[in-house]
């Protein structure tokens, strides 16, 4: 499948990742319009189980734009966010999906390059992988 073609599920946080990638699209910055963005007060309410969801009904990955040690909520929301992805990881493992599916990165109030080239970038590692409705053999 092309990059173009992939569905991207993006989890954003309101404060800090969303002004990012609302700032790439009213610059006008190119990114895939497979893009779907769900906004979250903080990273650490995201679960796992939403991800594997998201694979299991059809999306391509799932990009956490996380707000790093920015956030207003939690002092640990990195860490947190950290564990979440790893046990979403191994959820989709277990369901026989590849857990590059999922991509985590810190993207800030005004990142809307790194935003793009994250996006850009992840789209490509999903083109080399088989379609998500083709599990993946355990290792």
């Amino acid at each position: 499948m092309s990059s173009a073609a992939q569905r991207i599920l993006v989890f954003s946080t309101n404060t800090i990742s969303d002004p990012g990638i609302d700032l790439a699209g009213s610059s006008h910055m190119s990114y895939s319009p497979g893009v779907f963005v769900i906004s979250l007060p903080c990273t650490s309410g995201i679960r796992p189980s939403w991800i594997l969801h998201a694979i299991q009904r059809g999306f391509d990955g799932v990009f956490v734009a996380s707000d790093g040690d920015e956030c207003a909520y939690l002092p640990d929301c990195s860490e947190r966010a950290s564990h979440i992805v790893a046990t979403a990881q191994q959820l989709l493992r277990d369901a026989g999906h590849d857990p590059q599916r999922l991509k985590l990165a810190a993207i800030c109030s005004v990142c809307a390059e790194p935003f793009t080239r994250y996006i850009g970038q992840f789209a490509e590692t999903l083109a080399t992988l088989k379609p998500a409705d083709m599990p993946v053999a355990a290792a």
